[in-house]
């Protein structure tokens, strides 16, 4: 407890002085009368959302209680995705002797990034700073009550004119945060210390998340395109990779590659399990991963669609992309497992339908539904190669796979959005003009320069949480060790760093 406690202060004390030092590094841009937000020149269905009080100078606008009600749903669908979503998927996964300490980590590191992400997470993320972080104005949640007009501040949408309250927006945005982060302990299960995974993912969060959620995400919103003449001061506001006009409509980027990174950096660094090539490591319960991955399904109807932040068309595409993408990936990893094998099993249904999800993500409301199916066919063929193939070259033991589904799929989908979102093949497209929410035509849409620029989102993200994450586990393995002991790892984590047991013996 003493070491938990220690790692926790220490942990804090480095993400306090790290923000501070990225905050005043920010040079804000002033741009008259706009509020802050996120997003590019791509379309409304171009990235999860757009956070923003809205211009000093327009009138007052009141959110639709729809949206409201629509935000407020999905925040508890992607809660549920991750607590107990993500948590039985992963419990499952393990031997029972490690079944309660999967639980545990998801649970906490999920709580944990919460309370961080509305100390300072949130403003790091989604406020003005520079292209690549944003500032203190959001330090505590502070404003979000507006004194001066005596009401709640409202965040921008992607139409102009629309708001919604910007607490819900700012808990939607929590969700993301806690679930990206609680994705990374797949890869270092079953032998890793509690107390270094919660002092990795204050590091973590802190200097990988909030800025790629920054540079992916971060906008001024629709209402500040007033004029052609402010639109360059305006888009230099704006993160990098949104500057790009890279599309990321629900976080392939920022939740699925950049994580999926960190759990392979991690794999390396804290080397292979005791025994992993040489003794059994079965699931100990696949009913519950299969209710793991149920709930998954279920609640990233929400990670995607609520990431409209609007109850709208966008919204119902991202939705029924979601339903169809993911069943074509149960399909196409079933299919694949039953020629490489001989059979189809639960676990690869489940693998696939996790798949399906993480490839469209990127590309929910950024693409039509025949491209969505498209994309979760080929990517229950990738996952299984990602499992299968993959993994044995990397050599590493990513013990539940998140690099070979999160980082293989995330990485598809990411590029094949670039492909999808042409007009000419069923997609949205992007808007061309904010002062016009002018959408760009079939004849200007350039499927090769969009996917290009989807494959630098993609490099960027894979370099900046590689090179973050090293450095995060070397300072925690340098402070209080990565790994237990040998003796408590053939015992199993449950006892040993938690002293109970999943299932009476």
């Amino acid at each position: 407890m003493k070491k938990l406690l220690i790692s926790l202060a220490l942990g804090l004390g480095i993400l306090t002085a790290g923000s501070l030092v990225l905050a005043q590094s920010a040079a804000p841009v002033a741009v008259a009368s706009v509020a802050e937000s996120k997003v590019s020149e791509a379309a409304p269905a171009s990235v999860a959302a757009a956070t923003v009080a809205a211009p000093a100078a327009a009138p007052a606008l009141v959110p639709n209680k729809g949206d409201t009600t629509w935000m407020m749903v999905s925040t508890l669908l992607v809660i549920m995705m991750t607590v107990p979503g993500l948590a039985l998927f992963y419990g499952g996964l393990v031997r029972s002797k490690n079944m309660l300490s999967v639980l545990m980590q998801v649970m906490v590191t999920f709580s944990l990034i919460v309370v961080l992400w509305f100390i300072y997470g949130y403003s790091l993320a989604f406020t003005e700073g520079n292209q690549f972080i944003g500032g203190l104005d959001r330090l505590f949640m502070k404003g979000i009550w507006d004194n001066a007009a005596g009401t709640f501040a409202n965040a921008a949408t992607f139409s102009k004119g629309v708001v919604i309250p910007e607490i819900v927006f700012a808990a939607f945005q929590a969700t993301f945060a806690g679930i990206t982060c609680t994705l990374i302990v797949g890869s270092f299960a079953e032998r890793i210390k509690f107390s270094a995974v919660l002092m990795f993912m204050v590091l973590w969060f802190t200097f990988s998340y909030a800025p790629m959620a920054h540079m992916v995400w971060f906008w001024a919103g629709p209402d500040a395109y007033v004029s052609k003449e402010v639109v360059d001061t305006v888009n230099a506001t704006a993160g990098m990779m949104w500057q790009w006009g890279a599309l990321d409509f629900a976080g392939g980027t920022v939740v699925h590659i950049n994580a999926a990174v960190a759990g392979l950096v991690g794999a390396f660094f804290i080397g292979k399990r005791v025994g992993y090539g040489k003794e059994a490591m079965a699931p100990h319960s696949l009913p519950l991963t299969m209710v793991g991955a149920s709930l998954l399904w279920v609640g990233w109807f929400g990670f995607n669609a609520g990431s409209a932040l609007e109850a709208n068309g966008f919204a119902a595409l991202a939705f029924i992309n979601t339903f169809g993408a993911t069943a074509a990936a149960v399909l196409t990893w079933s299919i694949g497992e039953a020629l490489h094998k001989g059979k189809s099993s639960m676990l690869g249904a489940a693998s696939g339908a996790v798949a399906g999800l993480v490839a469209i993500t990127p590309a929910a409301g950024n693409v039509g539904v025949g491209g969505a199916l498209i994309i979760g066919l080929i990517s229950g063929f990738a996952g299984l190669w990602g499992v299968a193939g993959l993994k044995k070259m990397l050599g590493a033991d990513d013990s539940l796979d998140v690099f070979g589904v999160h980082g293989v799929c995330g990485i598809l989908g990411a590029l094949l959005t670039g492909v999808f979102n042409s007009p000419a093949l069923g997609g949205p497209g992007y808007v061309a003009d904010w002062v016009t929410a002018t959408m760009v035509t079939s004849a200007d849409y350039s499927i090769a320069a969009q996917v290009l620029v989807q494959a630098k989102a993609v490099g960027v993200t894979v370099l900046w949480s590689g090179v973050v994450s090293a450095i995060a586990y070397f300072i925690v393995d340098k402070a209080i060790g990565l790994r237990v002991s040998e003796e408590d790892e053939r015992e199993g984590l449950d006892i040993t760093s938690h002293g109970e047991t999943a299932y009476s013996r």
